[in-house]
C-alpha cells in the first residue's frame, strides 16, 4: 500500500503542477503582442543577470561553468 500512496501523491503533485503552468497561461490576459513584448523583456532581464554575475567575479562564474 505505500508505493500506491507514493503514486498517488505524485499523481497529485503532478496535476497541481501542470495546473498552475496552463492557469498561468491562460489568465494573464494579454494579447500574443503584449506576451511577446513581456517575454522579450524578461529574457533581457536574464541575460543580463548572466552577464553581470559573470562578469563579478571568478568564483561566480565557475559556479555556474561546474553546474
Amino acid at each position: 500500500s505505500e508505493r500506491g500512496n507514493q503514486r498517488e501523491r505524485d499523481r497529485e503533485r503532478a496535476q497541481a503542477r501542470s495546473g498552475n503552468k496552463a492557469k498561468q497561461n491562460k489568465n494573464d490576459g494579454l494579447t500574443p503582442e503584449q506576451r511577446r513584448e513581456r517575454d522579450a523583456k524578461a529574457l533581457q532581464e536574464k541575460t543580463a543577470k548572466k552577464a553581470a554575475q559573470s562578469a563579478g567575479g571568478t568564483n561566480a562564474g565557475s559556479g555556474g561553468a561546474v553546474k
